[in-house]
């Protein structure tokens, strides 16, 4: 995978500016000096190219914050529509007949102005192959798809809008110029499945099992109760292959002679589940985890009975590589070779977002199968009300367990905290923990683990003297001995993994790991780490 990204950039760069279509404008920056104007003034020096979008930046009031510098300091990156890019928006538009009326829609053009500028300053060959790493001014994430064809290579924006000219450097951050306007998501998963007819067959199991509620959900406006997902999905094609083609074929070879298909113990329903992972995850999420650490064999879970793996190959991401046996050949010397069903994504065809989360599509049928350990860190994802903290960032108190799905706690404890900090030199994993303070026993459901034997291990801030001392238990039972958490750190390093011992676990299910304090003090828990034994 790694390898396909680097060629894919490399390819990128090598045919950047070769990549417009026939007919669109070759960009000329206009003036030489860029790099002491803003990116207002850049669009005012190319007038003839970007006055629309000019236009829309003062109806959006959004002009003078592009002529000014980024006030967290970290810069912009806006993506640029040509006067062309706007007039084909207009066109294929129904609710505006012209440019004027787009411009007197002061809501709409607003959020329109705002969501083609990403609160940080991105280059083009730091784009990944997935979510750019910030927001949009609208609070939402963009993401990055590569085309590659016979004699051109180009990124693509949101998989609708190319890129024809990337990095103009300006004084408050960078400029990319795309060729089509970039129109804000205002569909689910669900809603995205059903607008094309090539994921009929999918889409209408999706119906008949009721994850169509699932798929419904708009993260976004619903801070507390609702965590995005993952979705994969065959398109029709992928199933005529294996001769299935309609849904009553589809659920006939899954679930014969059983029609209770919303029944959670019903084989077509957990092959639904299964194609549904916890958390929005591009393609890039799967190379590398959110600290930038390589993966090689991960789980993943689902709405299923299971969860998914995927190995992330040196050239591709296989989806539970080895698993599942085509053919079987024996030689004259009575040895055996077994071929595998070769599970990976269309990789131009991936990365959707949704307002529910991202959406991929795969190239083989993937039914569930039987779970086996992997390595499997928990910090706190499954609780939605912390995914939205997260992309907000900073500290922030929940005084109401009731909003919390995963966390509870009791004892002398009025409240905790969730910080997410931008400090480089924290030393928390992805820079993010959880902190209570008092005479304490918290709670953290996890999600399912796949059945296995596991070393578990506690990570937490260990180097403070008003730090508590405590005891863990797993499904309320006590493992390890007493967790001093006030010296076992060093100044260079605070952080500490705690061995807890080797757990075994015998079916795909949940877990409890609650903390108790024995001497009072404050508990800065990072991560649990479940590390598989060979």
């Amino acid at each position: 995978m790694r390898k396909l990204i680097f060629y894919i950039a490399l390819f990128s760069s090598m045919f950047f500016i070769f990549s417009c279509d026939e007919g669109e404008p070759v960009i000329d920056p206009g003036f030489e000096d860029m790099e002491r104007l803003t990116i207002y003034d850049y669009i005012v020096e190319n007038d003839s190219l970007f006055s629309k979008f000019n236009q829309i930046l003062v109806a959006g009031n959004l002009d003078k914050t592009m002529a000014a510098y980024n006030p967290n300091g970290d810069d912009y990156t806006m993506f640029l529509p040509t006067n062309e890019a706007i007039d084909e928006f207009i066109a294929n538009n129904k609710a505006f007949a012209s440019f004027e009326d787009l411009l007197n829609d002061k809501a709409y053009v607003e959020s329109m102005a705002r969501y083609h500028v990403v609160n940080l300053g991105i280059i083009t060959n730091e784009f990944p192959f997935g979510a750019l790493p910030s927001l949009n001014l609208t609070g939402q994430y963009l993401t990055v798809q590569f085309e590659i064809g016979e004699d051109s290579s180009y990124y693509k924006i949101n998989n609708e809008a190319p890129v024809i000219q990337g990095n103009i450097e300006v004084s408050n951050g960078w400029v990319h110029v795309i060729s089509k306007a970039l129109t804000p998501v205002n569909y689910t998963a669900f809603q995205w499945l059903e607008q094309t007819s090539q994921f009929s067959i999918f889409a209408e199991a999706v119906r008949q099992t009721g994850f169509d509620e699932v798929l419904s959900r708009v993260v976004q406006g619903d801070t507390v109760s609702l965590n995005p997902v993952t979705l994969f999905v065959e398109p029709d094609s992928v199933y005529q292959r294996s001769g299935i083609n309609s849904f009553d074929d589809l659920a006939k070879w899954l679930s014969p002679g059983n029609s209770e298909y919303t029944n959670p113990y019903n084989s077509l329903y957990n092959y639904v589940g299964y194609h549904i992972l916890d958390g929005s995850l591009f393609l890039s999420d799967f190379e590398e985890d959110l600290a930038g650490v390589e993966r090689v064999s991960t789980n993943y879970s689902t709405y299923g009975n299971a969860p998914v793996n995927i190995n992330d190959m040196e050239l591709d991401l296989l989806i539970n590589r080895g698993r599942v046996i085509t053919d079987t050949m024996v030689s004259a010397e009575n040895d055996t070779t077994f071929s595998f069903l070769r599970i990976t994504f269309y990789y131009d065809l991936s990365n959707n977002l949704t307002q529910s989360g991202a959406v991929h599509i795969i190239n083989e049928v993937m039914t569930p199968q039987k779970a086996t350990a992997q390595d499997k860190s928990y910090e706190f994802w499954e609780e939605p009300l912390f995914y939205q903290f997260r992309l907000e960032g900073g500290e922030f108190v929940v005084e109401d367990q009731s909003l919390l799905s995963s966390i509870s706690w009791t004892g002398k404890v009025d409240e905790i905290y969730f910080v997410k900090s931008d400090d480089e030199d924290e030393q928390a994993w992805n820079r993010d923990y959880l902190r209570i303070d008092g005479d304490f026993s918290i709670n953290y459901k996890i999600s399912p683990l796949a059945p296995g034997t596991y070393e578990m291990r506690l990570r937490a801030h260990s180097y403070n003297s008003q730090n508590a001392l405590v005891e863990v238990y797993l499904d309320g039972v006590k493992i390890g001995g007493l967790i001093d958490l006030t010296s076992s750190g060093s100044v260079n390093w605070p952080y500490y993994e705690h061995v807890l011992g080797e757990v075994t676990f015998l079916e795909y299910s949940s877990h409890d790991i609650t903390v108790q304090s024995l001497i009072p003090g404050i508990f800065i828990w990072d991560v649990v780490i479940f590390e598989k034994e060979d």
